[in-house]
């Protein structure tokens, strides 16, 4: 395990019943998601199933993107455990190169998995965000010079990495059909990799 590898943020405390109400509400959204889709998931519908008052929802999430917002951030943070303490190649026990091919492959299959849950998580009254993910910057920075790469900047290089993995693109990519879908998400895993593996091949000059 490497309780350095990721800068995790402490969570803040919850009382004890305010933290019942809201693991049984993003319990139920999911079961919702499941069976009617993220479109049909409403506040109002929300607290119907989860037999809580309407007002109980709106103090705990505020807004419908809340509710989106806090079930990606919860699954971001079983995501970033599996980087930390889950088994190789994602998790410590790899080598580093291997680490940062499996990284690429999974953080494009979680935005692909969660692309619908993302959009809905934005408010309306906000700015889309476009800044690449600190903590994908920090474990690829990592990753890159335990793999000693031949470059003079592995700070700059990481930002140029996260980017091709946290950019908006992924998050707002539409396509026809399912399989259109599937087989996008695969010739970017499959980009990734080819970027990683040249990124860390030595150059090798020819002297003849």
């Amino acid at each position: 395990m490497e309780p350095a590898a990721l800068p995790l943020a402490s969570p803040r405390p919850e009382r004890g019943d305010a933290a019942r109400n809201r693991r049984h509400l993003l319990a139920m959204a999911r079961l919702m998601i499941a069976e009617v889709g993220v479109e049909k998931v409403t506040m109002d519908g929300l607290a119907e199933r989860a037999a809580l008052g309407k007002g109980t929802v709106f103090r705990r999430f505020g807004t419908r993107a809340g509710i989106f917002h806090a079930l990606l951030d919860e699954d971001e943070k079983a995501f970033q455990q599996s980087v930390l303490s889950g088994p190789p190649p994602l998790g410590p026990g790899a080598a580093p190169v291997a680490r940062l091919i499996a990284f690429g492959r999974a953080r494009i299959d979680f935005l692909f998995d969660h692309a619908a849950i993302a959009r809905a998580s934005l408010d309306t009254n906000q700015p889309i965000p476009v800044g690449v993910g600190a903590i994908s910057q920090f474990h690829i920075r990592m990753l890159l010079n335990q793999a000693h790469v031949d470059v003079l900047d592995t700070h700059v290089l990481s930002v140029q990495l996260a980017a091709a993995l946290e950019g908006p693109i992924l998050l707002y990519l539409r396509t026809p059909t399912a399989a259109d879908a599937d087989r996008l998400r695969w010739r970017l895993a499959d980009g990734w990799q080819k970027l990683i593996e040249r990124t860390c091949t030595p150059l090798v000059l020819d002297t003849d």
